[in-house]
């Protein structure tokens, strides 16, 4: 992260009064200063069938979820014509908890994006960090990215537990593009135009929460609740409009260890992604 001398002297300031919010607020920008926090393709690892259930309106047939140490939610692998061009979804801000087994920050996700499954060399992604303290505080960090660069914080917008924000990317061409994150509870917009010499192929669409990379290694992984994508849609260069589900969507589940720690459902554009431990 690109941060001036002046301006992170002023947000250091501006965090005195709180010891332990000055602590993690510091720890936060001296990592996104060294541009250390990025989101990773998705890693498979396994995957598993459920079988149909007649009488379930989301599940009349059999459902295959994939397996990844890292993403959790849906991809749309391929689209029906043209290429991806728009991803986009609405969310509630959860209330992250310290989850058993770690100590210290721990953290996750939640963010639209388009390729890094198949089309692994780039994404073109925003969304925001939630993460929890192990004393109980709770901070937000909302950001844009186009892997394989490192993500960069968005300065001004805040957000609260229960806000209702929406999340979208939109290509204007192979290297360029834009994201932009909304928290309608509150009124506050920020918009980011990006472009990178690593070409988008425009082949994969996603609804993600992420365990995301901080330095070599995942963040340990906060106990998130709850994240529901609503009006979950991409767009086509061709003019089509996919829904998560019926647009082919494939359910991606965090695994780690042997360890499952979400589960995926939903239909129509809707998906819910919620953390089991």
């Amino acid at each position: 992260m690109k941060f001036s001398l002046a301006a992170l002297a002023l947000l250091a300031t501006s965090a005195i009064a709180a010891p332990s919010s000055r602590s993690r607020l510091e720890e936060r920008l001296a990592q996104r200063a060294a541009g250390l926090r990025r989101t990773q393709p998705l890693q498979r690892v396994g995957s598993t069938v459920e079988p149909a259930n007649p009488d379930s309106v989301e599940s009349p047939t059999a459902t295959e979820t994939q397996y990844s140490s890292n993403w959790a939610g849906v991809v749309i692998e391929n689209p029906p014509a043209g290429t991806f061009t728009a991803v986009s979804a609405t969310f509630t801000v959860p209330k992250p908890t310290h989850a058993s087994g770690s100590s210290g920050t721990q953290s996750a996700s939640a963010w639209v994006g388009i390729d890094g499954d198949t089309a692994g060399n780039s994404i073109l992604q925003t969304g925001i960090d939630f993460s929890a303290s192990s004393g109980g505080g709770v901070s937000y960090d909302a950001w844009y990215e186009w892997y394989p660069d490192y993500a960069y914080d968005f300065s001004g917008i805040s957000f609260a537990p229960g806000d209702t924000v929406s999340l979208s990317v939109v290509s204007s061409g192979k290297n360029s593009g834009t994201a932009v994150i909304n928290n309608l509870s509150r009124g506050q917009t920020v918009t980011k135009k990006l472009s990178s010499s690593v070409a988008l192929q425009g082949l994969n669409a996603e609804w993600i929460v992420e365990d995301y990379q901080q330095g070599s290694s995942l963040v340990p992984l906060v106990n998130f609740g709850t994240v529901t994508f609503t009006n979950a849609i991409a767009k086509t260069s061709s003019g089509q409009t996919v829904s998560a589900y019926p647009g082919g969507g494939q359910q991606i589940a965090i695994r780690q260890n042997n360890k499952v720690y979400t589960t995926i459902s939903g239909s129509g554009s809707t998906v819910t992604v919620k953390y089991t431990g």
